[in-house]
């Protein structure tokens, strides 16, 4: 059928209306529409928001299918309410070429879950010595806009001036991991009282905060654009309010946990909590809550970091760093963000939709939910309660730092342009 009412849906939050879908695009949003000739979806007061969009996802293919594949990837981001993800390029062999860019996209076209966009790797093999093929990268059908080393540092100023000043050809962006490597060798989680007590080697704030400082001055002297993958300090959200008031072209993202935990977790020498950056304290998660809040901190982009079983499930020195993020993501944001007051659901479209397709240049996505626009939705009811259990997930990961917590909100329905890819919860 390619009519589908959804009827009484609360659009960003607002009071509720009808939203008749046309094949792949919104037809019309307003009250007491015709159902005639349509699929009714009864939304019940559900909240209605544009598919959500993940700047910063890992798929692990090709390369590392036991952690995730482009196909089950993309059906964790479906069922977590995304129709775009961004991949992440430490893949192995690493996505720093138009061949294997393309074999990634290609992938994402064939599942059908969500639209993938492929990330190209700033340096050759992620080494940070040498410049990838970001020209041919951009040009090739992937049609690359984003470009990161990810998992790695680009350290060396040098080269990142130069793929800074590269990208700007085209519109492109560099999206920085920010950690000084000589201040985080044998780091094992935040650098504080936690770090001390427990014996662990510290990973301090200021190797974070260096490399941004320096990042966003490099990028207001080339004239070119920035972006901060998952900035995790108080220090770093000051350094980027100051580069904003400045008039540089920065962007920053914040994960669903840093917004939600802290080092204190670390305590249980449980691998679920080890990640990069680490969890830092309360007053940094509260610092980046009202950065997220008053727009200096852009969007929230998960870092979905699938792991095997046999990685995390190990002594904690030996773990590795990472936690599976896209199906859970939206309820962390409504736990720390809605339900604290911090922003409302325009505000969850904004930061989770809207920003992160503009940087990424998603088109088709982060659309208004109105007349003409394609038809990439997402339906969430915002009363559920319930407890993450990941023996559900989409995901072939199961490295949730959730599971038996409750959180708030779950999504029911998922349309990309118009083709419905979840349905009370569960995949098509």
């Amino acid at each position: 059928m390619s009519k589908i009412l959804i009827r009484g849906a609360k659009v960003l939050g607002g009071e509720p209306q009808d939203v008749l879908i046309d094949g792949t695009v919104i037809e019309a949003v307003g009250r007491d529409l015709s159902a005639e000739g349509a699929e009714v979806v009864e939304a019940d007061g559900k909240v209605l928001l544009p598919g959500l969009v993940d700047l910063h996802t890992h798929l692990r293919e090709p390369g590392r299918e036991d952690s995730e594949t482009v196909l089950t990837g993309t059906r964790a981001a479906a069922s977590g309410g995304y129709t775009n993800v961004f991949a992440m390029a430490n893949t192995f062999p690493v996505a720093d070429t138009a061949g294997v860019v393309e074999q990634v996209w290609r992938l994402g076209q064939e599942s059908g879950y969500c639209d993938v966009q492929p990330i190209g790797a700033v340096t050759v093999g992620l080494e940070g010595a040498k410049l990838a093929e970001l020209g041919a990268m951009h040009e090739s059908a992937a049609g690359v806009t984003v470009f990161s080393d990810d998992g790695k540092c680009v350290h060396d100023a040098v080269i990142m001036r130069r793929a800074l000043e590269y990208v700007k050809a085209f519109g492109g962006v560099v999206a920085q991991h920010a950690q000084e490597p000589r201040l985080t060798e044998g780091a094992q989680m935040n650098e504080g009282v936690v770090s001390a007590e427990l014996g662990l080697g510290g990973w301090p704030a200021v190797a974070e905060e260096s490399v941004i400082a320096r990042d966003v001055l490099l990028a207001e002297h080339v004239g070119s654009r920035v972006h901060i993958c998952h900035l995790s300090t108080a220090g770093s959200v000051e350094i980027v309010r100051w580069a904003k008031s400045r008039g540089i072209d920065v962007t920053a993202e914040v994960t669903p946990h840093h917004l939600l935990l802290t080092d204190e977790l670390v305590r249980s020498y449980d691998p679920v909590y080890k990640v990069n950056p680490p969890l830092r304290t309360e007053r940094d998660v509260l610092a980046l809550r009202e950065a997220l809040a008053d727009g200096t901190i852009d969007i929230v982009a998960t870092d979905h970091a699938p792991h095997p079983h046999e990685d995390k499930d190990c002594e904690w020195a030996a773990a590795a760093m990472g936690m599976v993020g896209l199906e859970t993501a939206l309820s962390v944001v409504q736990e720390t963000m809605v339900d604290t007051g911090l922003l409302d659901w325009a505000g969850v479209a904004d930061r989770m939709s809207v920003k992160p397709a503009q940087i990424g240049q998603a088109t088709g996505h982060g659309r208004p939910v109105s007349a003409g626009e394609p038809a990439n939705l997402t339906l969430v009811d915002t009363e559920y309660r319930g407890q993450v259990d990941p023996a559900g997930f989409a995901s072939r990961s199961r490295n949730t730092p959730y599971e038996g917590r409750e959180l708030p909100g779950r999504v029911t329905h998922t349309w990309l342009r118009g083709k419905a890819t979840l349905v009370d919860g569960k995949l098509t």
